[in-house]
């Protein structure tokens, strides 16, 4: 009996783990303006000439931007749930409208 308890606890962990991980539409435009940013980035760094203050200041904070703060917050950010989307989830009944 021990064992099936234990069973159903970590099935429920790892569907609520799959779950938290979908990515939506905004979490794409989100990455996909990371990636912008990204291209952008290399772009001013191929300036000619290499040593001009673009190339030097300006493409190495793009890139680290694109890379380490927009990316990431693609993958991480979460719409909020408003309070009556939780109170159907809880109560497993269809609002009508």
């Amino acid at each position: 009996m021990a064992k099936q308890i234990q069973k159903e606890k970590i099935s429920k962990k790892k569907t609520t783990r799959i779950d938290s991980l979908s990515l939506e539409a905004i979490n794409y435009q989100i990455i996909l303006g990371g990636v912008a940013v990204i291209v952008a980035g290399y772009f001013a760094l191929s300036a000619k000439p290499w040593d001009n203050p673009i190339a030097l200041t300006v493409a190495p904070i793009l890139l680290v931007i694109g890379y380490c703060v927009i990316i990431p917050i693609g993958i991480i950010y979460r719409k909020k749930k408003s309070t009556n989307d939780a109170a159907d989830q809880s109560s497993g009944q269809p609002q009508i409208s």
